[in-house]
């Protein structure tokens, strides 16, 4: 197939970006240093500008999936406003290109971890993630509104970090998945994994779904 892949060379972008070459598929990288991605006889990398609608446009066009790990930056201090006006050019650009399948990394912040309650909701959700949490959860609500687009949009359990390619993962939907021990964790290789099947084979179309241990 033929993926464009938004923030190819962030911490999730990578992995998934690996993963999709691992499975032969033709990958154009749109990120904001090119020079940072290694070379691959499948990887087309592309500069763009991801705020602008008709740069999405533009190098999505012609695709069969986009996929969308956009993040400026945690450390970012307007990080809510630049993820939601990134998330919605997006949106923007991709109907604009035709492009009907498109994909988010999304966050673990408005998973339920109780009935109706999100964990981004709780007092004791970490300070310095809340404001990218909340966008990422707009950015989710932008998507629920859409019709046009066959929109997928996977949440990583709570602890996302680098780990074993086990390909043993469950998925949910709307709830935080907890492994017997009450952790709610998967590692990015996993997640790219979910990723990429979801490509493959679409079964959560217009839905959020999650993965976990």
């Amino acid at each position: 197939m033929k993926i464009a892949l938004i923030g190819a060379s962030g911490f999730v972008g990578s992995a998934i970006l690996k993963e999709a070459l691992g499975r032969g598929h033709e990958v154009t990288a749109i990120v904001r240093d090119p020079e940072k991605l290694q070379p691959h006889a499948n990887l087309r990398p592309q500069k763009g500008d991801v705020y602008t609608a008709d740069d999405v446009a533009r190098l999505v066009a012609g695709h069969d999936a986009v996929i969308s790990a956009f993040n400026p930056g945690w450390g970012n201090p307007d990080i809510y406003n630049l993820q939601v006006k990134g998330a919605q050019a997006i949106i923007d650009g991709v109907k604009r290109a035709g492009v009907k399948r498109l994909l988010f990394v999304g966050g673990a912040g408005s998973l339920e971890v109780k009935p109706g309650i999100q964990a981004l909701d709780l007092p004791d959700f970490p300070a310095e993630y809340k404001q990218g949490a909340l966008a990422t959860r707009e950015a989710l609500n932008m998507l629920r509104r859409e019709s046009d687009l066959e929109w997928s949009f996977l949440s990583p359990s709570a602890d996302l970090s680098p780990g074993p390619r086990t390909g043993k993962f469950r998925l949910g939907k709307d709830q935080m998945l907890v492994d017997t021990n009450g952790t709610s964790r998967i590692s990015t290789e996993d997640y790219a994994m979910a990723m990429i099947d979801e490509v493959e084979h679409p079964t959560h179309v217009r839905q959020r779904f999650t993965v976990g241990y």
